[in-house]
């Protein structure tokens, strides 16, 4: 598969290419270009005056454009479905979820873009003022660079191409080494779609080289980035260079606490959605599970039982459940976490095996507070880690005690109790009897701490990718 650079099918200008596998099997799916750093400042020059072009297409054009880019994405879901599950590894049945999620994004943020209003400051609002005028109007910010990583690439892409392009920007998508089959698709259609030649392009190849040119150039006006801290704050470095305005989605070791009054079948069923899903490798899954000491035995039998009934298998099976991690040397790295998590005390009750870049759910209990997945380590792969309390006070401490503040969700009957523990848990979000694992498009999705800076969503992803500009009639009035 090739690039987009200015609406063509591009290799990489030293003909080098990257292997995609499909984890599951080991073997290679296709191969992308291994671009270079002309290749890269191609792009950004293509992008400059692209952006330009695209910032004058009208509004209801490009909805229309959009509408266009939809109607093409039904035409061919299922083979986006399948070129996701094979490049990642995730169940079929959540990759057509993923790509069912595209045309609900697609219309939301073309919804809000069409009220984005100025705003009015009007005479006589502040002393010596009485005869000006002010009017604010929203500008493109210009060139954006949209990091994307491989978890959830395709619901990733909506939540930054889409508002990047209405705003009248220019995106260039640089997705995961790992699986970048389904954006260079995706990229392909909305070009096809109508969007203007270098206002959508897709490069790509290792992060730690073209991630990196891509997000020290000069030309590059913002990045919007969703990926791990480490490369969160090295891209924050490489955006201070040029003052890029930056927004940062990045780790997270959510805390899922049950107090002794919950619901513990729902937490139960609520920790299958919310650790399971995607085989765990999600960003805002609940991850650190503290559970009140009184109903920890209970809470910990019944989900390995629940777990017991999730079929494990092929992702391109129908009736997979759970599918592998993205690579085998993820899973080597959860399996390695294990270990450690167990060496630090903690009483493995449940799994813990590892086969290629498949690791089956695992539930470990009887973790002190002071180890490190109590605290920083993020595992991401389908494991319960479960840390016992006595005093809500107790639970909120473990659950600050982490450098993240991506989300958080507590289970309680008492709702003056849930609303408590919300109001002082340090992160991004808290989900009251759910999981942590709530994203909708609509809402400002980002987090406290090491987990980012800013949000995105359909009610704040404008104010990342746009500038606000005033308009003074002086002496309108005199």
């Amino acid at each position: 598969m090739k690039m987009i650079i200015d609406g063509k099918a591009v290799g990489a200008s030293n003909g080098t290419t990257i292997d995609v596998l499909n984890p599951a099997t080991g073997k290679v799916i296709d191969t992308v270009p291994a671009a270079t750093e002309d290749d890269i400042k191609l792009a950004v020059e293509k992008a400059i005056i692209g952006q330009k072009k695209w910032a004058k297409v009208p509004l209801h054009q490009k909805g229309e454009i959009f509408e266009k880019f939809l109607e093409l994405v039904e035409k061919d879901k299922e083979k986006l479905a399948q070129t996701l599950s094979q490049e990642t590894g995730k169940p079929i049945t959540e990759a057509r979820g993923e790509i069912a999620n595209i045309p609900i994004a697609f219309k939301a943020f073309t919804e809000r873009a069409k009220h984005l209003y100025g705003e009015v400051i009007p005479p006589g609002i502040e002393k010596n003022q009485d005869t000006h005028i002010q009017i604010t109007v929203r500008e493109p910010i210009g060139v954006v660079a949209c990091i994307i990583p491989f978890n959830f690439p395709c619901d990733l892409f909506d939540q930054k191409v889409a508002p990047t392009l209405l705003a009248g920007n220019a995106a260039i998508v640089k997705p995961s080494t790992d699986n970048p089959l389904t954006l260079c698709l995706l990229t392909e259609l909305l070009v096809k779609a109508g969007v203007t030649d270098g206002a959508i392009q897709i490069i790509t190849g290792r992060g730690s080289q073209v991630g990196n040119w891509l997000c020290k150039n000069p030309d590059v006006h913002a990045i919007t980035l969703t990926g791990s801290t480490a490369v969160g704050i090295e891209t924050y470095k490489n955006a201070a260079s040029h003052l890029a305005h930056i927004s940062l989605e990045l780790g997270g070791n959510d805390a899922f606490i049950v107090c002794d009054d919950a619901d513990i079948d729902l937490a139960v069923e609520e920790l299958i959605w919310g650790r399971m899903y995607n085989t765990g490798q999600v960003c805002c899954a609940s991850k650190r599970f503290i559970v009140h000491n009184k109903v920890k035995d209970i809470f910990a039998k019944k989900a390995i039982e629940r777990i017991k009934k999730i079929k494990l298998g092929d992702p391109a099976a129908d009736d997979t459940e759970l599918g592998c991690l993205i690579s085998e040397k993820a899973a080597i790295e959860v399996e390695a976490q294990v270990k450690l998590t167990l060496e630090q005390g903690g009483k493995l009750l449940y799994g813990g095996k590892r086969n290629g870049a498949f690791y089956e759910p695992t539930v470990i209990t009887d973790i002190p507070k002071d180890a490190e997945v109590a605290k920083d380590l993020e595992i991401f792969g389908p494991v319960v880690s479960i840390i016992g309390f006595d005093t809500v006070e107790e639970a909120i401490e473990i659950a600050n005690s982490s450098i993240f503040g991506l989300g958080g969700c507590v289970f309680t009957s008492n709702m003056k109790t849930a609303y408590q523990v919300a109001l002082r848990l340090e992160c991004g979000g808290v989900v009251i009897n759910g999981a942590s694992f709530f994203r909708s498009f609509e809402m400002p999705f980002g987090g406290y701490k090491y987990s980012g800076v800013g949000t995105e969503g359909v009610m704040s992803t404008f104010d990342e990718v746009t500038r606000v500009k005033t308009v003074i009639l002086k002496n309108i009035l005199s």
